[in-house]
């Protein structure tokens, strides 16, 4: 769990993100999780330089479909980066666990295949206040950390 504020970052510090080309791809599921997520992302990729016009944000039903958005994303558009933003609550059974090692491990080929980054904004928590936290609540947002990390990557 985060012990620190998620939202803290010096521009100075980070290349500035006008010539670069962004895709987002999101999970509904979670929706008041992933459109705070996706805020904190959005807004600070055009706080650091990034044209609106080139942030791409594509849906998909739920984390586990992140992984073909993302390698979709990566086929069909010019980005430099793509952010994957999902939330997955603990649950009762072991789907939390599968569906977080597979979210996991496909991000992780997709960063080894193609020569733009992915950028892992998954929230795994054990409740949803955690997940509440981590996306604007008291640890800040996780997406705005995601973004300055896909700016720096696209930048490498």
């Amino acid at each position: 769990m985060a012990t620190t504020n998620l939202s803290a970052y010096d521009k100075t510090t980070i290349p500035n993100a006008k010539n670069f080309r962004f895709g987002i791809v999101v999970s509904e599921w979670n929706p008041e999780i992933t459109s705070n997520l996706t805020k904190g992302a959005i807004d600070t990729l055009i706080d650091c330089g990034a044209l609106a016009k080139n942030i791409i944000t594509w849906k998909v039903p739920g984390s586990f479909e992140l992984i073909y958005g993302c390698k979709k994303m990566l086929e069909t558009q010019e980005v430099y980066a793509v952010i994957a933003i999902g939330n997955v609550i603990q649950g009762e059974t072991k789907h939390f666990d599968f569906v977080c090692q597979g979210v996991t491990q496909g991000i992780k080929d997709l960063n080894i295949k193609y020569n733009s980054p992915t950028i892992f904004c998954v929230l795994t928590d054990d409740t949803k206040q955690q997940s509440i936290d981590r996306s604007g609540g008291k640890h800040g947002n996780k997406g705005i950390e995601c973004a300055v990390a896909a700016i720096k990557m696209a930048a490498l």
